[in-house]
């Protein structure tokens, strides 16, 4: 057994929960590798199952009830901060919000399974106010599924373990770098595709002084607000005269915005 799994057998339920904590908290910590090896581990016999499943439910849990309480006390505030750190600030809010509006807590069941809304859901459970006793439960139930498919899929190709450990040190840093450089090549995909959205942005944006000199002039303006109705209720003030519609909606209410005004959209 190398070293990496020795260090895992003698330590493993503290880094087990840590790192599951740490992860549903927001660091950029992958818990999924270290699930796959926790529940391999079991399946040789050298850890508990109970505790390979039942250790990061618990750690889960304990984060997403304080992201929860983060969620119903302080708003979409919340989940406008996590989205600035995510990969995809552009769309996170809407996708997020709009995810968890049409699926309400059955969202907390695959939560966890996807990248951004894992770390959203919980506060937006709070954001919507949802019973505690609720979220307790669909959460508990998503975090279970969660921990349940990959120290599973460990459990069962337990016999794997040291030939994937074996080339694992064949590859030695080189499986490092690859890792590295692949995490690093996909940050830099998702940079530039914000930075050609955001140069395309430029080239149609008016500023606020610029509208409201519009305004004060008396031209003749449509301004739609586009926010979602959580962040409207967020920040309730808006433009006067402004035509509120969401933007999931904007495609099927194209119709009802006039072809002959110069028309100025507004979002988060």
């Amino acid at each position: 057994m190398n070293e990496s799994l020795q260090f895992l057998v003698r330590h493993g339920y503290t880094v087990l929960f840590a790192w599951v904590f740490a992860e549903q908290l927001g660091l950029p910590l992958p818990a999924v590798p270290l699930l796959l090896a926790a529940g391999a581990l079991a399946g040789a016999g050298r850890l508990s199952l109970a505790l390979v499943l039942g250790l990061p439910v618990v750690a889960a849990i304990t984060s997403d009830v304080l992201w929860y309480e983060l969620g119903r006390r302080r708003g979409v505030k919340v989940l406008q901060f996590l989205c600035r750190i995510s990969l995809e600030p552009d769309s996170c809010v809407r996708r997020t919000e709009s995810t968890f509006e049409r699926h309400g807590a059955r969202s907390l069941l695959v939560a966890k399974f996807i990248p951004g809304l894992n770390t959203a859901a919980p506060p937006l459970a709070g954001v919507f106010r949802m019973r505690l006793s609720r979220f307790l439960l669909f959460d508990t139930l998503g975090a279970l599924l969660w921990a349940g498919v990959f120290a599973g899929l460990g459990y069962v190709f337990s016999d794997q373990l040291e030939r994937v450990a074996d080339r694992s040190i064949t590859l030695g840093s080189w499986l490092l770098v690859l890792l590295l450089g692949g995490l690093g090549g996909y940050a830099a995909w998702k940079y530039v595709k914000r930075q050609r959205f955001l140069r395309q942005l430029r080239i149609a944006r008016i500023t606020p002084e610029e509208l409201k000199g519009k305004l004060d002039a008396g031209e003749d303006l449509l301004v739609v607000d586009l926010r979602h109705s959580l962040d409207f209720e967020a920040e309730p003030e808006t433009i006067p005269g402004a035509y509120r519609l969401e933007a999931a909606e904007l495609e099927k209410a194209s119709e009802q915005i006039p072809r002959d005004r110069e028309v100025v959209l507004y979002c988060t």
